[in-house]
């Protein structure tokens, strides 16, 4: 499981905390004399509606990675349907954040990852594009696009987000090359409107970047350490 990026979430309740019950403990006041929570400001709303989101992402990745690996038609089906639920009830957690701040790319970011995995692909496609527009460059966006771009079968674009976080950010460019391997012997079976030249095409690129992939991990900080 991913671990998710979260922001800087609730010194805010804390605060909210110690104005209502005192910080030195004893009995609640009455309620003549209790003082009001403070009132949350949209971008601290925006960080609960976020946090709540991740939340049921996660929820919802271990539901479906639950339904792959059941030999019980039945109970896929039944957790399937527990995951769908799961991504539309973080959907419009997230929805609900870059309304209250639009500015946050995190959310906008997990708008586009919810999508996808409803099977949404060009509404994804939209959310990564603003999580870009605000914050050029993120790597995480950049790599769940790739996926997108794969679901779409935009192969070339899929190509190019790859080589954009082999760069970068060779975690993340591994995970799309890893969604690219699974893309690859999916097709196998059922082309699914791509023609055999170009999955030939495809599979062979994916196995020239594993191999490099390979070749070049002792060469990476990240391969270093894993080495000791």
């Amino acid at each position: 499981m991913r671990n998710f990026i979260r922001p800087m979430a609730a010194t805010f309740l804390l605060a909210a905390a110690c104005t209502a019950f005192g910080a030195g403990g004893g009995s609640m006041p009455s309620t003549g004399t209790m003082r009001s929570t403070p009132t949350l400001s949209p971008q601290e709303q925006a960080e609960v509606f976020y946090n709540d989101g991740v939340t049921l992402v996660e929820k919802a990745d271990a539901l479906s990675a639950d339904a792959a690996h059941q030999d019980d038609p039945k109970k896929q089906q039944k957790l399937e349907g527990k995951t769908k639920n799961a991504y539309t009830g973080a959907l419009k957690k997230f929805i609900r954040a870059t309304g209250l701040n639009p500015s946050m790319h995190e959310a906008w970011n997990y708008v586009g990852y919810t999508n996808r995995k409803l099977g949404k692909y060009d509404a994804a496609l939209a959310a990564y594009d603003r999580a870009l527009t605000l914050k050029p460059g993120y790597p995480e966006a950049i790599e769940y696009r790739g996926h997108a771009y794969l679901g779409l079968n935009r192969l070339d674009d899929a190509k190019s987000a790859y080589l954009a976080l082999f760069s970068s950010n060779r975690k993340l460019a591994a995970q799309l090359l890893a969604g690219m391997q699974t893309w690859v012997g999916e097709h196998r079976g059922n082309a699914a409107g791509v023609d055999g030249a170009s999955l030939d095409s495809f599979a062979s690129w994916v196995s020239e970047r594993s191999a490099i992939t390979r070749q070049t991990a002792g060469l990476t900080r990240e391969g270093a350490g894993a080495a000791w």
